[in-house]
């Protein structure tokens, strides 16, 4: 029923995904699953799948993301999606007010939030659940093992679904001595374009990238500009979001220019996050904090500033947005 409600048709590899789920939830044992897919190849839509299947057979679910903005985009789509299917979904995060905080605590114990999305507030001690059935973390590289831990503690042996497009070394090995299923994603939507990297490295080039920026944005679209750091730094040669906009501001005057990055209070990140992606901004300078799940479908270029100094799983992640 939900399948069939769902705005797009599922791919081979979901549906793939989708069936070694509802099979080990089936199985009368704890399932204990890796979503293993590339970033946008809708590995989020095999968790819908997975947690309408929990809440019709009279559990929980909880979907814990590493960051606010990516747990509000959820929260989002996902409430949307559930809406229709009289399913109530709860949200909760560190910087809710407290009055809201209590409300969220109570329908969690009482049962009447019958998903909650939330970040790592969704671990802390005074989180209860009435019947959790299904645990889900998305981006799982992004968190520790304890934090996976305090999680899945949160219900009596309930199941596990971790989500992620570039599994950290301790995972695979999970993975080879058998702790841990793995469905793969291996298919993209259809439609998406391949992405084309290239690597910037002279002055020229710098300029003739500028120019092709420049296109773009006056083609409506929006693009993004990473820089491994926040402030100017003496013992690090790389650039800082300060000089990256000063830059940008140069080459590309006419445009309207966000910034975001790690130090920001939430509701200001969250801010600067839904200007960009209403299109009240056309250029984003920022950290790594755009890395995970932040969904602007419109931003069709990034540029990576010393991409020597990010993680391959970052690069990845970024690649991915």
């Amino acid at each position: 029923k939900y399948i069939n409600s769902m705005p797009y048709t599922l791919t081979g590899a979901q549906k793939i995904g989708r069936k070694e789920i509802e099979k080990d939830l089936e199985c009368g044992k704890v399932m204990n699953r890796l979503v293993q897919g590339d970033v946008g190849s809708g590995k989020t839509a095999v968790a819908e799948i997975a947690m309408y299947k929990a809440v019709k057979s009279g559990y929980q679910a909880v979907l814990m993301a590493p960051t606010e903005i990516l747990a509000r985009q959820h929260f989002e789509s996902i409430s949307r999606a559930f809406k229709y299917h009289g399913i109530e979904v709860g949200f909760l995060t560190g910087s809710m007010k407290a009055a809201d905080k209590r409300a969220t605590l109570e329908k969690i114990k009482e049962g009447s939030f019958q998903i909650i999305i939330g970040t790592h507030a969704v671990i802390q001690p005074d989180v209860e659940f009435k019947r959790l059935g299904l645990v889900i973390t998305d981006e799982q590289h992004r968190f520790g093992v304890r934090q996976r831990v305090k999680l899945k503690e949160k219900g009596r042996n309930p199941n596990v679904l971790v989500m992620t497009a570039t599994p950290i070394p301790r995972t695979l090995s999970v993975v080879l001595s058998g702790d841990l299923d793995v469905s793969v994603i291996d298919e993209l939507p259809p439609g998406r374009k391949p992405i084309k990297t290239k690597w910037i490295a002279t002055i020229e080039e710098t300029k003739t990238m500028y120019e092709f920026i420049g296109k773009k944005l006056f083609q409506g679209r929006q693009a993004y500009f990473v820089a491994p750091l926040i402030e100017e730094s003496e013992k690090l040669a790389a650039k800082s979001t300060e000089e990256l906009l000063e830059e940008v501001s140069k080459y590309l005057p006419d445009y309207r220019i966000g910034v975001l990055h790690g130090r920001m209070k939430n509701a200001e990140k969250d801010e600067i996050m839904s200007r960009f992606k209403n299109k009240e901004l056309d250029i984003m300078v920022s950290t790594t904090v755009i890395e995970v799940g932040v969904d602007v479908p419109n931003a069709t270029v990034m540029v990576i500033n010393n991409a020597e100094r990010f993680g391959l799983s970052a690069l990845h992640q970024l690649r991915g947005r």
